[in-house]
């Protein structure tokens, strides 16, 4: 049948398809399945990133151009998040960034998490999306294209740009937030939008997962089985609707019901196509291009690392049934009813459920209507959209009665659409192959097709590429005062980190790093730290990585899922998780560290099976803690120094008290004393806390353990580092330094963020990093040169879980409280001069200087 119609596709221009996706394991799969397809009928002209799922903008964002790169694919257009907002009147301003489902945007890119909170964020969730469970570092090749602040075209840019330019198919495999938005803001340009394709919902399915065996005893309960939707981390409060949906079911009802033909791939196609173990095996076995290998390692990695042994009914062909669904619709163009080679269809009317009945009735979960005069988009004061809207994932109106948010209902009368929707997977047609499902067969033989096929990964880009270790030689030295640094990742941490690794061996001994993920960048961040070590020479100082919530703020039912209460505060965009986690589009200049962040787990270390390389794992910060302290000397003492939220530190004196025992000093760069009412903290987004400072707000429960501790303290707080925070007379004292290469590496950093700061209105925080260097300084520094002096205060961190409250600070009479030791003055001009010349030493300096100098070294024959 297919190949009755060649002739007729020939005879059109090719296909142009617009790709929205959120970046997910099986969205790579789709992405490569439409990258291999014939280009004369099918033409990816670009690729969007839904930024409210599954990954984070960031390291999407440059995931999808190494991808691209590998492909020989440059010319197809990448647009990720943007800073519009929309208004209180329901104005959509440009490029909204899609950071939040169209119900919670506002005019920023911050806010809460509503929906996303569903997804795990850790290990099993975003972590291991945002590294393809560490695989995206080692294997994709490198190319020219990455983020830049300012520069990176935006989701809606390149929506307008290519569906301006004529005909074209959208794919959408992520949340519908994109394309929603676009549709709402250019309806003018709705008539070049031929077909539409979703991957999402749940019509008539019923989940395969979580139902107890046939011969089971009667303890056994079932969870998500028979389902409509598979939302395992919430399926007792919203059994009814899918990932995809749930995400933004506004902007899926937007979509749905734009007029444009639309064709549905729900779960009652994809849970008739679970990953079979024959089709891994063949998969193992079929691996001669770059792009199957790239997709087996992560299929691999993500059965090795499965929590159950139910992989093989658990995990479906969800996104990449979409890719092979739809372009196979679109080659039989001529006949009706979707016929196609991989899935039954059948026409339905469906709608997607926004809210809870009864509708029009106001109880707090609803921004669309809740205390709203004039209706914003032309809503009706009881219409569909103004029931109860899930708040999060143990909302108990939801809990009693069973949301509906994201489902996509089956309906009779003018509420529903005429939707095509794939019902089912086809057997293959081959009844002697070992493979069940036609759509297996084609997968990998498009996958591993010569034509089309990708360059090179990571190693073969390079001709003489070579793994190498840095370590120094710390024979006849005498190492100095023991150090462990804490830090949540942010831009002066970095540079803090420099200053530390410059600081002579011999005065400080920096013998770990903890990672605290709760403040300024996400987890995968974490290899920014491995390949700044790498430069500096410093691949053997471990790297642990702590936890990914707040203390009390991970869900009691569901440990990997939680709550945002407080880094709600940081931007999702612009000058925050965006930049964070590219460093501000810098950190691909950094050289590429061996080393880096994988998924790979142990037996040893509680996992259901070891991976294939567990010495590969992952420390976590506790791990690393108490092997610090066993390497400890009898009677030798470590110092702390926390550059973020104190998650960390808690969680060491909430463990056992011989692990910190050992602590010599922790010295806190972070909280704000206020001296008279217009002091004010430094809370960004939350206008209703005046007074706290963002590290103790971030999690206002640990800094309060901290605290009481009684642990010997030492602080800098706010007012102090906004003292040491003029970007100008710094960069003036790295000018006149040496320049090595760490030295130019921070003076190139710190002038991105000065001219961010003078451009754009969502960069005005940015002077906030420079204190954050005082830290590292003080620690290490000349007390007289600095003219430091330090006063004792009793004082007190507020953690009431009220939002206006938490993480400020109080002083508290001399009968209470611990004593704290302040820094309350150092000279700037010296701090700066100190910073600088320490950066300029030509000892302890880089011994691999940028990523251009390993391309340089890999692409000569070594001596």
């Amino acid at each position: 049948m297919i190949g009755a119609n060649i002739c007729a596709v020939e005879e059109r221009r090719p296909y142009r398809i617009l790709l929205d996706t959120d970046v997910d394991t099986d969205d790579l799969f789709a992405l490569l399945y439409i990258l291999k397809l014939n280009r004369s009928y099918f033409d990816l002209q670009a690729v969007t990133i839904n930024t409210n799922a599954w990954t984070d903008a960031g390291h999407a964002v440059n995931q999808v151009y190494d991808i691209l790169y590998m492909m020989g694919r440059d010319d197809i257009s990448v647009g990720v998040g943007g800073e519009g907002g929309i208004l209180d009147d329901g104005t959509i301003l440009a490029n909204v960034g899609g950071y939040h489902p169209i119900i919670e945007q506002g005019n920023g890119t911050s806010g809460y998490c509503r929906y996303r909170q569903a997804i795990p964020v850790g290990s099993g969730g975003k972590l291991d999306r945002d590294t393809n469970y560490g695989f995206r570092k080692s294997f994709l090749p490198q190319g020219r294209r990455k983020y830049t602040p300012l520069r990176q075209p935006t989701a809606q840019q390149v929506m307008v740009d290519k569906i301006s330019a004529g005909p074209i198919t959208v794919f959408v495999i992520g949340a519908n937030t994109n394309f929603a938005v676009f549709l709402m803001s250019n309806p003018h340009l709705k008539k070049n939008v031929e077909h539409i394709y979703i991957m999402g919902g749940g019509v008539r399915s019923k989940n395969p997962t979580g139902c107890c065996p046939e011969n089971s005893n009667s303890s056994c309960q079932p969870q998500q089985c028979g389902d409509r939707g598979n939302i395992f981390t919430d399926y007792t409060s919203n059994p009814y609707a899918e990932f995809n949906m749930f995400g933004d079911p506004f902007a899926a009802y937007q979509v749905i019901h734009s007029g444009i033909p639309v064709t549905l791939v729900p779960l009652d196609a994809t849970n008739t196509i679970p990953i079979s173990s024959n089709f891994f095996e063949e998969f193992e076995k079929n691996q001669n291009t770059y792009e199957a290998q790239y997709c087996f390692k992560a299929l691999k990695m993500a059965r090795d690392t499965w929590f159950d042994d139910q992989f093989f009914t658990s995990y479906f062909m969800w996104d990449s049934f979409l890719s092979g669904v739809a372009t196979s619709i679109m080659l039989n163009e001529n006949i009706v009813d979707g016929e196609n080679e991989f899935a039954e269809m059948e026409y339905m009317n469906i709608t997607v459920i926004t809210s809870n009945e009864p509708y029009g009735a106001s109880d707090g979960s609803n921004p669309f209507f809740d205390g709203i005069k004039k209706l914003k988009f032309g809503l009706m004061r009881n219409g569909v959209h103004s029931g109860h809207v899930q708040t999060g994932l143990r909302d108990p109106f939801c809990i009693g009665k069973n949301c509906k948010d994201g489902y996509t209902e089956e309906v009779k009368g003018r509420e529903g659409v005429r939707v095509l929707v794939a019902v089912r997977a086809k057997p293959n047609r081959d009844r002697n192959s070992v493979l069940n499902r036609e759509y297996f067969r084609r997968f990998l033989d498009v996958l591993n097709r010569q034509r089309q096929s990708g360059k090179f990964n990571f190693t073969t880009q390079f001709p003489h590429y070579r793994e190498v270790f840095y370590r120094p030689d710390m024979k006849g030295k005498r190492l100095g005062r023991n150090v462990v640094f804490d830090m949540d990742m942010s831009a002066g941490d970095f540079l803090a980190l420099f200053y530390l690794l410059k600081v002579p061996v011999e005065r400080i001994n920096l013998k770990a790093i903890l990672v605290s993920p709760t403040g300024w960048a996400n987890a995968a961040t974490i290899d920014i730290i491995y390949d700044l070590l790498h430069m500096m020479g410093r691949d053997d100082i471990p790297v642990g990585l702590g936890n990914v919530f707040a203390l009390n703020q991970s869900d009691p039912i569901f440990s990997p899922v939680g709550d945002c209460k407080y880094n709600k505060a940081i931007p999702q965009g612009s000058g925050g998780f965006l930049d964070s986690d590219t460093l501000y589009g810098l950190a691909r200049h950094l050289p590429r560290s061996p080393r880096r962040y994988t998924a790979e787990n142990s037996v040893k270390f509680g996992a259901p099976r070891d991976t294939d390389h567990p010495e590969l794992r992952q420390p976590r910060a506790m791990e690393i803690w108490e092997s610090v302290i066993n390497s400890l000397e009898s009677g030798s003492k470590v110092t702390v120094l926390t550059n973020g939220p104190l998650t960390n530190v808690a969680q060491i004196f909430l463990s056992d008290k011989k692990l910190s025992s050992p602590i010599q000093e922790i010295l806190i760069v972070g909280g704000h004393i206020k001296s008279h009412k217009t002091d004010k903290g430094n809370v960004i987004n939350i206008p209703s806390n005046e007074y706290a400072e963002l590290n103790m707000f971030l999690d206002p429960l640990a800094a309060k353990t901290v605290f009481d501790s009684g642990h010997n303290i030492t602080l800098i707080p706010l007012n102090i580092q906004r003292k040491v925070s003029k970007f100008r007379k710094l960069l003036d004292s790295l000018y006149l330094t040496k320049k090595t290469p760490e030295a130019l590496f921070a003076r190139r950093l710190l002038s991105r963020l000065q001219r961010l700061k003078e451009t754009h209105p969502r960069y005005q925080h940015m002077d906030v990093f420079l204190g954050e260097i005082l830290g590292a300084v003080i620690l290490a520094g000349d007390e007289s040169f600095l003219k430091m002096s330090y006063g004792v205060r009793k004082i007190k961190v507020l953690a009431t879980g009220v939002e206006s409250e938490d993480g400020g600070i109080i002083n508290l009479d001399e009968n209470k409280g611990n004593l704290v030791k302040v820094l309350e003055n150092v000279d700037p001009l010296a701090y700066y001069n100190t910073f600088a010349n320490q950066l300029g030493a030509e000892k302890q300096s880089a011994v691999i200087g940028s990523f251009e100098e390993q391309r340089r070294i890999w692409s000569s024959p070594q001596n």
